[in-house]
């Protein structure tokens, strides 16, 4: 879980600056896809080259994964409502799914494309790839990459799994770029089939992607627990609590990118109900004060 940090003077705390960190990171995404969407289906086309088309399909797929991580962040950051009175953060796990099932859909899509050429043995007959899907390969690899570590800086900031998500949607499109360089480049070199055996790479790596994505969803959609290192810390500062005798229970769920706590503590049994129920209150205060994530933290009094 990151920090509160700091960027041009503004705290990840202020609501207001997550919205121009959520606006900037989606800008930039959408503007740099575009651009790379355009130039890689010209090469590809114009440069013969099926691996490059397949590259920028994976770029638009980011287009629009990427707006869909805009809007699932925006909703998860509205306050509770009647109807949502835990709050609004599973919608951003929600859109994180979605991503995962659009990058499974692209992968599979590019990888029966491959197939088939293969299968078919159309390679043979297809156009020695040109320069220029090579200089395409080449510029989107240090774009995707740029894209991923920019996002990715972002998303933690903000504490997103949806944007860090679309990170490594921009990570898995750099990667697949190094296939299409790979396929441009044996291509050219004679090998028509590395053209489309890139294609079946680029579907795998998409496909890996995007099970890492679902994976992470599902266990913040599914209540598990943010884990022993975790709750050690957790634990150890708790412990540390003036007036606290001991730990009786502790257990914590994921709730989109937030944490619940249930916790029981043990007190000295002939404290006055007051002073059990301020104990009780520091605990509550100093936890959720030093670790921001903490959505809320439940505690029940034990005497010790």
């Amino acid at each position: 879980m990151p920090d509160c940090k700091q960027y041009i003077g503004l705290t990840c705390s202020d609501s207001s600056n997550e919205e121009k960190i959520i606006k900037k990171i989606s800008w930039v995404s959408i503007i740099g896809n575009v651009f790379l969407t355009i130039f890689k289906l010209f090469a590809g086309v114009s440069g013969h080259s099926g691996a490059l088309i397949s590259d920028a399909v994976h770029s638009l797929s980011d287009i629009i994964t990427t707006i869909i991580a805009w809007v699932g962040v925006k909703v998860s950051r509205q306050e509770a409502d009647r109807k949502h009175q835990y709050g609004h953060e599973r919608h951003e796990c929600v859109a994180s799914l979605v991503l995962g099932i659009i990058l499974m859909l692209t992968g599979l899509g590019i990888g029966k494309a491959g197939i088939e050429n293969i299968i078919s043995g159309s390679y043979h007959t297809a156009q020695i790839p040109t320069c220029i899907a090579l200089i395409a390969a080449l510029v989107s690899i240090l774009g995707k990459e740029t894209m991923y570590w920019y996002t990715r800086y972002y998303a933690k900031i903000i504490n997103s799994p949806a944007f860090m998500a679309d990170a490594w949607h921009h990570r898995a499109d750099a990667i697949s770029s190094i296939g299409s360089l790979i396929g441009v480049g044996g291509a050219m070199l004679g090998y028509p089939v590395m053209d489309t055996l890139a294609s079946l790479f680029i579907c795998f790596f998409i496909l890996k992607v995007s099970y890492d994505i679902m994976r992470d969803t599902f266990s913040k959609l599914l209540d598990t627990s943010s884990g022993a290192e975790y709750e050690r810390r957790l634990s150890a500062f708790i412990s540390a609590q003036p007036d606290v005798v001991r730990i009786d229970l502790l257990q914590t769920r994921m709730f989109g990118n937030k944490i619940y706590v249930d916790l029981e503590i043990s007190l000295n049994g002939s404290l006055s109900l007051k002073e059990a129920h301020e104990i009780a209150e520091n605990v509550h205060a100093a936890v959720e004060l030093t670790f921001p994530e903490v959505k809320h933290i439940m505690i029940h009094v034990n005497p010790a």
